[in-house]
Protein backbone atom coordinates (compact mmCIF):
# COMPACT_ATOMS: atom_id res chain seq x y z
CA UNK A 1 0.00 0.00 0.00
CA UNK A 2 1.47 3.39 -0.94
CA UNK A 3 1.81 6.05 1.71
CA UNK A 4 -0.33 9.13 1.13
CA UNK A 5 2.89 11.10 0.71
CA UNK A 6 4.04 8.78 -2.10
CA UNK A 7 0.64 8.91 -3.79
CA UNK A 8 0.65 12.73 -3.65
CA UNK A 9 4.17 12.84 -5.11
CA UNK A 10 3.04 10.53 -7.94
CA UNK A 11 -0.03 12.65 -8.70
CA UNK A 12 2.13 15.77 -8.55
CA UNK A 13 4.61 14.39 -11.11
CA UNK A 14 1.80 13.57 -13.52
CA UNK A 15 0.21 17.00 -13.02
CA UNK A 16 3.65 18.52 -13.82
CA UNK A 17 3.31 16.61 -17.13
CA UNK A 18 6.37 14.53 -16.25
CA UNK A 19 4.60 11.37 -17.42
CA UNK A 20 7.60 9.29 -18.48
CA UNK A 21 9.52 10.41 -15.40
CA UNK A 22 6.60 9.37 -13.17
CA UNK A 23 6.77 5.88 -14.69
CA UNK A 24 10.53 5.73 -14.06
CA UNK A 25 10.12 6.87 -10.47
CA UNK A 26 6.94 5.11 -9.32
CA UNK A 27 6.54 1.83 -11.26
CA UNK A 28 8.08 -1.54 -10.58
CA UNK A 29 10.63 -2.91 -13.03
CA UNK A 30 8.09 -5.44 -14.38
CA UNK A 31 5.04 -3.18 -14.19
CA UNK A 32 2.21 -3.56 -16.68
CA UNK A 33 -0.24 -1.12 -18.27
CA UNK A 34 -3.41 -1.97 -20.11
CA UNK A 35 -5.76 0.29 -22.10
CA UNK A 36 -9.39 -0.70 -21.46
CA UNK A 37 -9.48 -4.44 -22.30
CA UNK A 38 -6.46 -4.40 -24.62
CA UNK A 39 -3.25 -6.35 -24.24
CA UNK A 40 -0.92 -5.33 -21.45
CA UNK A 41 2.40 -3.65 -22.09
CA UNK A 42 4.90 -5.13 -19.64
CA UNK A 43 8.18 -3.77 -18.33
CA UNK A 44 8.97 -0.28 -17.06
CA UNK A 45 11.37 0.47 -19.94
CA UNK A 46 8.67 -0.43 -22.47
CA UNK A 47 6.13 1.72 -20.61
CA UNK A 48 8.50 4.70 -20.59
CA UNK A 49 9.29 4.31 -24.30
CA UNK A 50 5.59 4.14 -25.18
CA UNK A 51 4.83 7.24 -23.09
CA UNK A 52 7.66 9.19 -24.72
CA UNK A 53 6.43 8.14 -28.16
CA UNK A 54 2.88 9.40 -27.47
CA UNK A 55 4.12 12.65 -25.93
CA UNK A 56 6.48 13.30 -28.87
CA UNK A 57 3.36 13.91 -31.00
CA UNK A 58 2.05 16.56 -28.59
CA UNK A 59 2.87 20.25 -28.62
CA UNK A 60 1.54 20.54 -25.07
CA UNK A 61 -0.29 18.50 -22.44
CA UNK A 62 -2.31 19.58 -19.40
CA UNK A 63 -2.85 16.83 -16.81
CA UNK A 64 -5.33 17.17 -13.96
CA UNK A 65 -6.25 14.76 -11.16
CA UNK A 66 -9.94 15.02 -10.32
CA UNK A 67 -10.00 14.52 -6.59
CA UNK A 68 -10.42 12.53 -4.48
CA UNK A 69 -8.12 9.65 -5.34
CA UNK A 70 -9.39 6.44 -3.75
CA UNK A 71 -7.11 4.08 -1.81
CA UNK A 72 -8.12 0.69 -0.46
CA UNK A 73 -5.19 -1.45 0.61
CA UNK A 74 -2.93 -1.93 -2.43
CA UNK A 75 -5.53 -0.58 -4.87
CA UNK A 76 -5.63 3.07 -5.94
CA UNK A 77 -8.20 4.60 -8.30
CA UNK A 78 -7.55 8.01 -9.86
CA UNK A 79 -9.73 10.04 -12.23
CA UNK A 80 -7.67 12.03 -14.73
CA UNK A 81 -8.39 14.69 -17.33
CA UNK A 82 -5.78 15.19 -20.05
CA UNK A 83 -5.83 18.00 -22.61
CA UNK A 84 -3.54 17.45 -25.59
CA UNK A 85 -2.62 20.06 -28.19
CA UNK A 86 -1.14 17.97 -30.98
CA UNK A 87 1.59 19.09 -33.36
CA UNK A 88 -0.83 18.55 -36.25
CA UNK A 89 -3.00 21.44 -34.97
CA UNK A 90 -5.73 19.36 -33.32
CA UNK A 91 -6.88 19.12 -29.71
CA UNK A 92 -8.02 16.14 -27.63
CA UNK A 93 -9.67 16.24 -24.21
CA UNK A 94 -9.51 12.83 -22.57
CA UNK A 95 -11.03 11.71 -19.30
CA UNK A 96 -10.06 8.35 -17.82
CA UNK A 97 -10.05 6.24 -14.70
CA UNK A 98 -6.73 4.64 -13.71
CA UNK A 99 -7.08 1.45 -11.64
CA UNK A 100 -3.73 0.65 -10.03
CA UNK A 101 -2.32 -2.18 -7.94
CA UNK A 102 0.62 -1.06 -5.85
CA UNK A 103 3.36 -3.16 -4.33
CA UNK A 104 4.47 -1.12 -1.34
CA UNK A 105 5.53 2.26 -2.77
CA UNK A 106 5.45 1.35 -6.48
CA UNK A 107 2.79 0.63 -9.08
CA UNK A 108 2.87 -2.97 -10.32
CA UNK A 109 -0.26 -3.01 -12.53
CA UNK A 110 -2.37 -0.28 -14.07
CA UNK A 111 -5.46 -0.45 -16.23
CA UNK A 112 -7.04 2.59 -17.83
CA UNK A 113 -10.76 2.86 -18.50
CA UNK A 114 -11.97 5.48 -20.97
CA UNK A 115 -14.26 6.04 -23.93
CA UNK A 116 -12.16 5.55 -27.11
CA UNK A 117 -14.47 8.02 -28.87
CA UNK A 118 -12.59 10.78 -27.05
CA UNK A 119 -9.71 10.28 -29.48
CA UNK A 120 -11.53 11.98 -32.31
CA UNK A 121 -9.36 15.10 -32.29
CA UNK A 122 -10.92 18.46 -32.96
CA UNK A 123 -9.35 21.55 -34.47
CA UNK A 124 -7.45 23.53 -31.86
CA UNK A 125 -9.19 26.71 -30.75
CA UNK A 126 -6.70 29.54 -30.43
Amino acid sequence: MPSLETLERFIGRVEQNAHAEAIEEFYTENASMRENLGSARVGRDILVAHERQVLSRAESVQSTCVRPAFVHGDVVVIRWIFEFDWKNGTHTRMEEIAYQRWESERIAEEQFFYDPGQFSSKPRIT
